[in-house]
């Protein structure tokens, strides 16, 4: 049970945050799948509901749509790895494997985010040529951070001035 509503309940936040997909995406169908799904990984299992969940929590502090997209994109990703390990002659599993790959094909953007962020933690910050680098261009990280905070700023002060809070 726990399997079928986690899945069910992030593919249904992709298609509320992605309200073009949803004409592609047959929520009933993979429900019936997810179902198929189920049996075949036994979730449930007791198991399961050990820790909680392993995705919904995560996207609940994912707030703004093109942050939820680089998250979502990754939980597409895992969903995906997870099924390549899984008997693809069932036809259950073609069809969620081919509504995942749907989605992620609209959710690539979050995915090249993804990929940025982890080259970012790959960097030898000890490097002296990777130091120099980053000193360069430290000022322009620094402007950046600037306008992207006093962006906050002039929206948290507009709203100041429309409530009567």
């Amino acid at each position: 049970m726990a399997f079928q509503t986690y899945s069910l309940f992030v593919l249904s936040v992709i298609v509320i945050s992605f309200g073009h997909i949803e004409s592609r995406l047959n929520l009933l169908q993979l429900q019936n799948d997810i179902d198929k799904l189920k049996a075949d990984f036994n979730s449930s299992h007791s198991d399961v509901a050990d820790g909680g969940p392993i995705f919904t929590e995560k996207l609940s502090s994912w707030t703004e749509r093109n942050e939820k997209r680089i998250i979502l994109s990754q939980i597409v990703s895992m969903y995906l790895k997870m099924l390549e390990n899984t008997d693809r002659s069932k036809a259950h599993v073609r069809n969620i494997a081919e509504e995942l790959h749907t989605l992620k094909e609209s959710l690539s953007d979050g995915s090249k985010k993804i990929e940025d962020l982890k080259d970012l933690t790959k960097l030898q910050m000890g490097d002296l040529k990777i130091q120099r680098k980053a000193v360069n261009e430290l000022f322009s990280v620094l402007q950046k951070l600037g306008d992207t905070s006093s962006s906050h700023k002039r929206k948290r002060s507009q709203f100041q001035r429309l409530c009567k809070c």
